[in-house]
C-alpha cells in the first residue's frame, strides 16, 4: 500500500514552443526568479495527464494553442525549483493558432527568441540546461533527463 502522507515531488510540465527557428520565452512576474526568462509551463493538476497540462499551460501563459510533437526529457533535480521538489516533463510543441501574449498574472513579457541568439546562462529554474539540451535535440533528436 502507498503511504500518501509521505513527501513526494510535485509533477510539472514545461513547453518549448518552436516555429521557424524561434522559441517562446516568458518573463517571470514574481518569485522565484522574478524578472528572469523561462519556458512556459506549470504544475500538473490532480486528474490531468501531463499532455493535458502542457496544452493548458501553453494556452494560459502564452495565448497560443499548441500541438505537442515530442518529449524532450524529464528533469528532476531536487534543486530545480527553490520552493519545492518538482519533476518536469518537457515537451516540444508547435503553435497552431493564437497571438503571443503573456499571462498578466504570472508574466511581464512574452517573446519569440531566435535560437541562434539565445543565451541560456541567465534563465530561471533549470531552463538554461533544458534549452541547451533542446539545441542538441535539434541536431540528433535524443531524449534527455537529469544527470545526462
Amino acid at each position: 500500500m502507498i503511504d500518501i502522507e509521505r513527501k513526494a515531488p510535485l509533477a510539472s510540465v514545461e513547453i518549448i514552443i518552436e516555429k521557424d527557428g524561434k522559441i517562446v520565452l516568458i518573463k517571470r512576474e514574481g518569485p522565484p526568479f522574478k524578472g528572469k526568462w523561462k519556458l512556459p509551463g506549470g504544475m500538473v493538476e490532480y486528474g490531468q495527464t501531463v499532455e493535458q497540462a502542457a496544452v493548458l499551460e501553453a494556452k494560459e501563459e502564452t495565448n497560443l494553442d499548441v500541438e505537442l510533437l515530442d518529449i524532450l526529457g524529464v528533469y528532476s533535480n531536487p534543486q530545480r525549483d527553490p520552493r519545492f521538489h518538482s519533476l518536469a516533463t518537457v515537451f516540444v510543441a508547435k503553435p497552431l493558432n493564437g497571438e503571443l501574449k503573456g499571462d498578466i498574472v504570472e508574466t511581464t513579457d512574452a517573446k519569440w527568441i531566435d535560437i541562434k541568439y539565445l543565451t541560456t546562462d541567465d534563465m530561471g529554474f533549470d531552463h538554461g540546461k533544458i534549452l541547451e539540451d533542446f539545441k542538441k535535440w535539434l541536431s540528433g533528436k535524443k531524449t534527455f533527463w537529469t544527470g545526462r
